[in-house]
């Protein structure tokens, strides 16, 4: 669950901000104005390792790209988000950059809404609108229900649940990913 911190800011001054010695230990997200701090919980971290490893070991065997975790932000349409995964090919960008929150966004966004509150779903609603404005897929995962919602820019949603399969689509091609794989207990 994010947490909102009560001050705002523009997101100039936002980028200057979260580059203060005082806030490298926490990680930060710039949602329509308003600056959220990202925690850390257990069970949300398990599933996005899942992802992370299915996908990094193929962006990897297949040398697709760069797969980034929470700690990996990107700008995304004027905003700062730290998807709980994130893919960026190489056609796209050679090389991520080293500093602050990556300027290209990603080819594929997964997002953990564990747990989900009427909070995070309305943060997870305004950065998916921004994730469509740039072309971003976006994966959202939701661990109560075991779904996940796969949004596809200029396309409607489409809804996978446990005995499902994903696939990679154009940016990952020949990619799966069973979702009983990622919700097993």
């Amino acid at each position: 669950m994010a947490v909102q911190v009560q001050r705002k800011m523009t997101v100039q001054e936002f980028d200057r901000w979260v580059e203060l010695p005082e806030q490298s230990d926490k990680l930060y997200e710039y949602i329509g104005g308003e600056i959220i701090e990202v925690p850390s919980n257990a069970k949300a971290s398990q599933l996005s390792s899942r992802f992370i490893i299915r996908i990094g070991v193929y962006v990897e065997e297949h040398e697709l790209g760069h797969i980034t975790g929470e700690a990996g932000g990107y700008m995304i349409d004027g905003e700062r988000y730290a998807p709980d995964v994130a893919f960026v090919s190489k056609a796209r960008q050679t090389e991520l950059d080293e500093r602050g929150y990556n300027r290209v966004p990603p080819d594929l966004a997964v997002e953990v809404d564990f747990p989900s509150t009427p909070t995070s779903h309305r943060q997870l609603q305004v950065k998916l609108w921004h994730y469509m404005q740039v072309g971003t897929v976006v994966w959202i995962a939701y661990p109560e229900d075991k779904t996940v919602v796969v949004h596809v820019p200029g396309q409607p949603p489409k809804i996978f649940g446990f005995n499902d399969t994903l696939d990679g689509g154009d940016f990952l091609p020949g990619f799966t990913l069973a979702l009983k794989d990622i919700f097993r207990e």
